[in-house]
């Protein structure tokens, strides 16, 4: 028998505000403490450096995870010029050194390189496993592992404030991109080098706008046996699916789906979120496959 997990039967999404130097997992565990859940993960890992928008999903909703991992993100960073790190951020050594200095104009100027379809080495201080080790593992004791370039977006890339050797940038990009890569070659394409100082996450697609609440904020409502005010912060369940089209079942259908059952009957193409017949109840998501709708994850 397997050991009985504590805590509430607590399905939902928490919007958490991760503060600077904190690591995600940590963050992630005083989350699941706060609100006394019995299971918790989040939805793309944010380094200690960064700080920002963070998911953490509780209950049936960690199911449903995957779709924020693949979900476009929004940064603000700020990028200092003219040093290159071992990181590419502030923690890491400095590697070389170049005080030319270098305009809004040129740096502007080398900024359409790096928007739309493009391909990015991944840093090697980056959680990318490597023989089931992060890169980072490997990057501490001082190996090199062959990286190749992989494919992603950056959506935009503006210039909110230039202040040489500082400048504020918006990024939103497509899941697997590093910031630290992109400021870093952007830094090699000025030819003085740039690392970064500053990194906030914004925003999740799917969640862009919404509220988010630091753990400074959640700690005061935290009681022993009234959640109810931590409760109303959360998200439904649904909620990192909301992007998918939606399909009520016919009420015969319900209980096999529930099931795991193929069902016939149904047309359309993809993903869908699913419903019972009066469209209230979430049941899963399920896809397509011929003339058949085959669940892929469903509520417990």
């Amino acid at each position: 028998m397997g050991r009985r997990k504590n805590g509430r039967a607590l399905d939902g999404v928490l919007l958490l505000n991760k503060a600077l130097g904190a690591s995600s997992n940590n963050v992630l565990q005083k989350g699941r403490w706060i609100y006394n859940a019995n299971k918790a993960g989040h939805t793309g890992a944010l380094d200690p450096l960064a700080s920002g928008m963070l998911p953490i999903c509780f209950g049936n909703a960690t199911k449903f995870a995957q779709y924020s991992l693949d979900a476009d993100k929004t940064y603000e960073t700020t990028a200092t010029l003219g040093v290159r790190t071992t990181t590419s951020d502030a923690d890491g050594e400095v590697v070389s050194e170049d005080n030319t200095p270098i305009t809004e104009a040129q740096f502007i100027s080398v900024l359409e390189d790096f928007r739309g379809d493009i391909k990015q080495v991944p840093s090697m201080f980056s959680a990318l496993k490597h023989e089931g080790k992060p890169l980072y593992y490997y990057a501490r004791q001082g190996i090199e592992i062959d990286r190749p370039a992989r494919p992603i977006t950056i959506f935009e890339l503006t210039v909110l404030r230039f202040a040489y050797p500082h400048v504020d940038l918006r990024v939103k990009c497509s899941k697997g991109t590093y910031i630290r890569s992109l400021v870093d070659d952007i830094g090699q394409a000025l030819g003085v080098g740039a690392f970064v100082s500053k990194l906030h996450r914004t925003g999740v697609s799917g969640y862009d706008d919404l509220p988010m609440y630091s753990v400074e904020h959640l700690e005061p409502l935290k009681t022993e046996s009234d959640f109810s005010n931590l409760d109303a912060l959360l998200l439904p369940v649904d909620h990192p699916v909301a992007h998918l089209p939606k399909l009520n079942l016919i009420e015969s259908d319900e209980a096999k789906f529930g099931n795991g059952q193929a069902l016939m009957g149904y047309t359309g193409q993809d993903a869908v979120r699913v419903y019972d017949s009066s469209g209230t109840s979430f049941l899963g998501v399920a896809e397509f496959d011929g003339n058949k709708l085959q669940p892929k994850r469903l509520i417990s």
